[in-house]
Parts: C-alpha cells; structure tokens; sequence
C-alpha cells in the first residue's frame, strides 16, 4: 500500500454496513420538490421546483444524493454525498452545487428529525408516516447565532 491508498481491511474482514447506514434508507429515491425561497431585504420571494435522486453507492455505506431545479428564475443543483460517522452517530455532507461552492454539513436524526447542521445554514427534516412525504425547512445565520427562515419545501417521493 503506498501512501497515496487509503487505508483499508483485509478483504477476509471486509466492512459491513451498520444501523446507522441503513436509517439513511428513508431518503432512497426518486423526489419532486415544490416551496418557496422566501423575500430578504434583498430579495423577493422565489418559487423553487426542484427533483432529487437519493441512491446508495455500492457497497451501502455512502449515499449520492443529486438535486436539480428552478428557484425563481435561477437554474439550480448539486450533488452531494452522505456518509455515516460510527464513532459520533452522525452523518457528514458534502454539498458540490452549480455555482461552485463546497458546502459540508453535519446530518443528525433524532426522534425523526433530520437536521443538516452548517456555520450558516441549516436545514430540518420530517417524514410522513408512510415516508412519502418530507416537509423541509431551511434557515439562515450570517453569525450562526442568529437563525432566521430562509425555504420552506415540500418534498414527495414519485418512486
């Protein structure tokens, strides 16, 4: 192995997901997106419609997530990977969008609550009984003190 590799397992003890991957499940899909980038000072107020594919990446342990849309008249995606942390219990992100930026974020679960967690935004999460549906609110800090709404989102799963 060079130090170039990662460091890995022997393949005769070969990782195997765990619980903590597999919670990640109830985002597997194809979603539809509709809400609302809601008015600044700056800015009005701008309907998004947007699609978003949630995959697992072989081996179940990562899962790619890709987004495209609209939000007002503004062409918008990304993609962005997720994977499990096992010594934490959390999730990490990384965001790759279509104007460049690099966004990592902290994803957490509790009592069914998804929170992606940022320096600047943040972002909740909650699924329908049936998991079909995702109600998603967006904030934003320009401090990471001071939380204000930023998108309120509709998601449902259409496979």
């Amino acid at each position: 192995m060079t130090a170039s590799e990662p460091d890995s397992p022997p393949e005769d003890q070969a990782r195997t997901p765990r619980d903590g991957h597999g919670r990640l499940e109830v985002f597997i899909g194809k979603w539809i997106n509709e809400g609302e980038l809601l008015a600044t000072e700056e800015s009005p107020a701008a309907k998004i419609l947007t699609s978003d594919v949630y995959e697992w990446v072989p081996g179940r342990f990562f899962v790619l997530h890709t987004a495209y849309g609209r939000i007002g008249d503004i062409d918008a995606g990304g993609v962005e990977v997720i994977g499990y942390d096992e010594t934490s219990d959390t999730y990490n992100t990384y965001f790759f969008d279509s104007a460049g930026n690099v966004i990592t974020e902290q994803l957490t679960v509790s009592d069914g609550v998804w929170t992606w967690q940022g320096e600047t935004t943040r972002a909740t999460s909650v699924f329908s009984d049936d998991g079909k549906t995702q109600t998603c609110r967006h904030e934003r800090s320009d401090d990471g003190v001071n939380w204000v709404p930023a998108m309120q989102i509709t998601l449902a799963k259409v496979e």
